[in-house]
């Protein structure tokens, strides 16, 4: 199994990293990229779906990017302990009917000892929003890496 740095237990230093690398990867929409994060069998809870495994992670990305066009991320470090990571996001998206929504939610993450994660549980509300609302157009810019995103 390869290590993907950085690996618990987490500083808030490394914490913020791993939420960093999270953001980034799930700004590129590319479901496999983004699988080789999680253990081989990482247990989700994403709403009220429950996937199992990489595979089931990707397939389950591929339909989530495929529902929300142009999504744009924001996480944020909320707390952190061991291997334990608790974090705050928004994103952005586009139905296909051309609605607005921004998503508010927490997650709570659990590494195994490779830095791959092993337990992901997500909670999240939307909001529909115009488009002249939005405030995430893209991935985080590197001046705004570190501050903490505003609620609304």
């Amino acid at each position: 199994m390869t290590d993907r740095p950085p690996l618990p237990p987490f500083t808030r230093e490394s914490a913020a990293q791993k939420v960093q690398a999270a953001e980034d990867a799930w700004n590129t929409r590319d479901p496999h990229k983004v699988s080789l994060a999680y253990s081989p069998d990482s247990v989700w809870r994403n709403r009220g779906t429950f996937v199992t495994g990489r595979a089931g992670i990707a397939e389950f990305l591929t339909r989530k990017w495929e529902r929300e066009r142009e999504y744009a991320l924001r996480k944020d470090l909320w707390a952190f302990d061991g291997n334990r990571i608790a974090v705050r996001f928004q994103y952005e998206c586009r139905g296909a009917d051309g609605q607005w929504w921004r998503s508010y939610g927490n997650e709570l993450w659990e590494f195994d000892e490779h830095g791959l994660m092993a337990r992901r549980e997500a909670s999240i509300n939307d909001v529909r929003i115009e488009e002249e609302e939005r405030r995430i157009h893209g991935p985080r810019p590197e001046s705004e890496r570190g501050n903490t995103f505003p609620v609304r």
